[in-house]
């Protein structure tokens, strides 16, 4: 009997591993799928996509055998496998060393390994609003070191 409350706890230790990175879907690679994806969860693609992904506020994940052809909005993209399209990112964008990415991103930050492909172009953008709200921030703390 006690082997097998041991083996619970880490299985379930795995679970909140991955529950706690949120939902994620995924696209084997096996599959093609045509047309638009949206959704509220993150996005792992491993197979072939055409169309357009739409997951504010999630990650898209393209794996090394992922081949998407398709604009990607997201809050964090990671390229390992190969896009040709448009990349918006609320947070970042990340073309890891084995990735390839043809067309323009427009994200807060962006990361290229050392033998990654990029072709296009490159839009930095400050997060959403928050420069505006930022300086407004900024006199609230100093005034609270003044109260100290």
């Amino acid at each position: 009997m006690r082997p097998a409350p041991v083996a619970a706890p880490i299985e379930s230790a795995n679970r909140a591993g991955v529950s706690a990175a949120a939902d994620q879907a995924s696209i084997s690679k096996g599959l093609f799928i045509k047309g638009e994806i949206t959704g509220s969860e993150s996005l792992f693609i491993d197979g072939k996509v055409e169309g357009s992904i739409n997951l504010n506020g999630n990650r898209v994940t393209v794996g090394r055998n992922g081949q998407v052809a398709a604009s990607i909005t997201a809050r964090e993209v990671v390229v390992l496998g190969k896009v040709r399209g448009n990349v918006t990112a609320t947070d970042r964008v990340d073309i890891r060393a084995e990735g390839a990415l043809t067309g323009d991103v427009a994200a807060a930050r962006i990361s290229i390994e050392d033998g990654a492909f990029f072709k296009g172009g490159i839009d930095i953008r400050k997060p959403d609003q928050k420069p505006a709200a930022a300086p407004a921030a900024a006199p609230t703390p100093a005034a609270a070191g003044q109260v100290k």
